[in-house]
């Protein structure tokens, strides 16, 4: 099996204009950027696909000017029209091994999980890293949260990198991060925010003190 691609630690941004208080995609991932993020999913379900398509091209390009990885959910026919970095599904979507066959070696794969049975499958995967959650309830997710336990579980029992995920805010992220997640995504109270550079330079505050 290939070698995995290393995920960027720290803060994991995903996009989502549902959630984003009126600002537009492009306009959340140049603030993400401006600070600091290194990782960003596009991640749009109800927009028409040529307004996707619309975003992705400009944020590919905003991405790559920043040495951003940029990846893209569910839509492997996109990311191969962009040549973004990577592809991330869920478990009703594209099988991995059929995303690895489309995009070839060198890209990432991600795959959302929510239960010890399925992170503990995505070990026979050729998969660069997974998604562990919702950790807690969540209004971007139609999904039971799967709580604490499995976030423990992946800590201690799975060798590949994860990102916690699902209801993570600035109140419990010390949670999270006492738990041993090292990969992070807050969707809502980063693109929700007011001020997204100024609430991402809070939430990596509260990081370094914990590594």
């Amino acid at each position: 099996m290939r070698s995995r691609i290393t995920i960027p630690t720290g803060l994991y941004g995903i996009t989502g204009e549902a959630f984003s208080n009126g600002k537009s995609n492009l306009q959340c991932v140049e603030s993400m950027i401006k600070a600091g993020i290194k990782i960003i999913q596009y991640r749009e379900k109800d927009k028409p696909l040529r307004d996707k398509i619309n975003d992705i091209k400009k944020i590919r390009e905003l991405c790559r000017e920043n040495e951003v990885l940029f990846i893209i959910n569910d839509h492997v026919d996109m990311a191969i029209l962009v040549d973004a970095d990577g592809v991330h599904v869920g478990q009703e979507d594209m099988h991995p091994s059929d995303v690895r066959q489309l995009i070839g070696p060198d890209k990432i794969i991600g795959l959302s999980t929510h239960s010890q049975e399925e992170g503990l499958a995505c070990l026979e995967e050729d998969i660069d890293y997974i998604g562990v959650g919702p950790v807690f309830p969540t209004t971007t997710k139609d999904r039971k949260a799967v709580g604490l336990e499995y976030l423990d579980f992946a800590v201690k029992n799975l060798d590949i990198p994860f990102v916690a995920i699902g209801g993570i805010k600035e109140h419990n992220i010390e949670t999270i991060l006492e738990a041993g997640a090292k990969r992070i995504c807050l969707v809502s109270e980063i693109i929700g925010a007011k001020d997204i550079t100024k609430k991402i330079q809070k939430l990596n505050q509260i990081i370094e003190k914990k590594y």
